[in-house]
């Protein structure tokens, strides 16, 4: 597999999710926003050649990142995402008031 780093990372607003694409396949987040600024991920998909290369937790932190950096909060309604704050407490300040890891 080549560099993580080499993947490309894209914002999909009309199938509303997070992208990283790598080696022909593409590994998403899907994500709701609200009125309140809020980024609502619920479900994050690994394609199965790329699941346990760390392709999720790559895709998770620069989907955090762009909602950070675009002044939006999380809400992480996906258990992939949660469970990646939970490991990574430095996103918790970008957590949504009442959402808790």
């Amino acid at each position: 597999m080549r560099d993580l780093h080499d993947a490309l990372f894209r914002v999909n607003p009309d199938k509303r999710r997070f992208e990283l694409e790598l080696e022909n396949h593409i590994a998403f987040a899907e994500f709701i926003t609200n009125n309140d600024n809020i980024v609502f991920v619920t479900h994050t998909e690994v394609p199965s050649d790329l699941e346990g290369k760390g392709v999720g937790s790559h895709l998770i932190s620069l989907a955090l990142t762009w909602i950070k950096e675009n002044g939006y909060t999380l809400a992480p309604l996906c258990p992939f995402t949660a469970a990646y704050v939970k490991r990574h407490p430095e996103w918790k300040e970008i957590l949504a008031l009442g959402y808790h890891v």
